[in-house]
């Protein structure tokens, strides 16, 4: 049990006002190994599903490799491994080689990191630092815990802090190896929800919606080399969406999808490439943009669901190819052999045809928010009750193959899936107050 004391905290044990910000607190409360930790970085594949080091798993999409899952769900078919006791975060775990890596706010002041056991739960390591905030008053009832999924890269795990500062640790100390307060450095203002959009590693550099716009840092010092996309921060900029990366027309880009616009970065020079507006209400764009036969999918409260086709070599894009008033809200979907799948803010579940846009079916109600996860044709979907379904990803019909409780406790975060050596399926559920280890076989 490692116990001390580093630079800037400590560790151890182990313009809107009004009515329609009541939307908004509908969504703030989501957004999801000791030695040699597996990179995340430079637009990797599904991999073979052992870990789960970054938002929506190795390729930023929500599909994952390893052995086939079972072909059905229920209770009996789960099996606990472990279960820890943990204070409220709305971010996903993170699932290395030896260690699972977790975000909680427990008090009005501070944020705290823990390495646990992967096979026991055993807390191994414990970071905390001041930093915590409050988010405005029509959103409190969700709570102002710690949003943001972290990444681990090479050794290195990089939280978002909830007032605009990112934290490097050492993944297998928790020692801090550096520290950014965007608020401090580029005199931007405290985002007015926290800190949400998820960290992005391409290569040597890390790269984040904060400081009022998007930035990419060195990922050995912290040190800024640009930033672009300024939109202000605080209450009407500040980004609930994460970048994705991409390679469009024979080159790499980073897709960044503000509140009311979705653009297009060089990784290297920052350069924006393109940018057109997307719209939504309020500025709610909160999903990951999907990219499918070098078409660009994204959905939005209030503004519905775009397709737009690649832009060629230094243009922008046209209008969608298509455009309908299916809303997504909170779910990113996933996209499979032209097919989305896509919660949607009326929480049903719904298949979009992405050659014509139309629906190839919707459900009833089944929850107010989804994450997914898929394997090949099937997709297993957490919603906030924490209830897990089964789902079979084909554009025939809507099937449920099963469905199983998994949390008594809501459960906001992203699911994160894994395969065990043995080839088991391991399920890791954060809910709002503990993670929950499970073997599907």
């Amino acid at each position: 049990m490692v116990r001390g004391q580093f630079s800037g905290g400590r560790f151890s044990g182990g313009r809107f006002s009004g009515s329609g910000w009541r939307f908004i607190a509908c969504w703030v409360s989501v957004v999801v190994v000791s030695f040699g930790l597996p990179a995340a970085s430079q637009e990797p594949e599904t991999g073979s599903g052992t870990t789960w080091l970054q938002w929506r798993g190795a390729a930023r999409d929500g599909t994952v490799g390893g052995p086939t899952w079972p072909e059905t769900l229920e209770l009996s078919r789960l099996e606990k491994m472990w279960h820890a006791d943990l204070g409220p975060s709305y971010s996903g775990p993170l699932v290395a080689e030896k260690l699972i890596y977790v975000t909680e706010t427990r008090t009005a002041k501070t944020e705290h990191v823990r390495a646990l056991d992967r096979a026991t739960g055993r807390e191994v390591w414990q970071v905390e630092w001041d930093g915590a905030m409050s988010v405005p008053f029509f959103a409190a009832s969700n709570g102002s815990w710690i949003r943001a999924t972290p990444l681990i890269d090479r050794g290195r795990i990089f939280v978002a802090g909830m007032r605009d500062v990112l934290v490097c640790l050492d993944a297998a100390s928790g020692a801090e190896q550096w520290r950014v307060d965007f608020v401090k450095e580029l005199k931007s203002e405290v985002p007015a929800f926290g800190f949400v959009s998820s960290p992005l590693v391409i290569g040597d550099a890390v790269y984040v919606q904060a400081g009022g716009g998007f930035c990419k840092l060195d990922t050995a010092t912290g040190k800024i080399l640009w930033r672009v996309l300024d939109d202000g921060g605080g209450m009407n900029g500040s980004a609930f969406s994460s970048p994705l990366v991409c390679t469009l027309g024979g080159r790499k880009q980073i897709l960044v999808q503000g509140r009311n616009d979705l653009a297009a970065i060089d990784p290297d020079s920052g350069e924006v490439l393109w940018k057109r507006p997307v719209e939504a209400f309020r500025g709610m764009n909160i999903v990951t943009p999907s990219v499918s036969d070098g078409k660009i999918f994204t959905t939005s409260y209030g503004g519905g669901s775009f397709l737009f086709d690649s832009p060629p070599a230094g243009g922008q894009p046209g209008e969608p190819l298509w455009r309908n008033k299916v809303q997504g809200y909170m779910s990113t979907p996933i996209v499979r052999d032209g097919q989305a799948y896509v919660h949607l803010r009326n929480q049903r579940f719904a298949c979009l045809d992405l050659t014509t846009g139309k629906e190839n079916w919707i459900t009833t109600p089944y929850g107010k928010y989804w994450s997914l996860v898929a394997q090949g044709e099937r997709i297993l979907a957490l919603d906030e009750t924490g209830d897990l379904r089964l789902v079979r990803a084909t554009p025939e019909k809507f099937v449920l193959l099963g469905e199983a409780q998994v949390s008594q406790r809501e459960s906001w975060a992203h699911l994160a899936v894994t395969a065990a050596p043995d080839g088991a399926t391991e399920l890791w559920i954060r809910d709002i107050s503990g993670i929950t280890a499970w073997r599907w076989k």
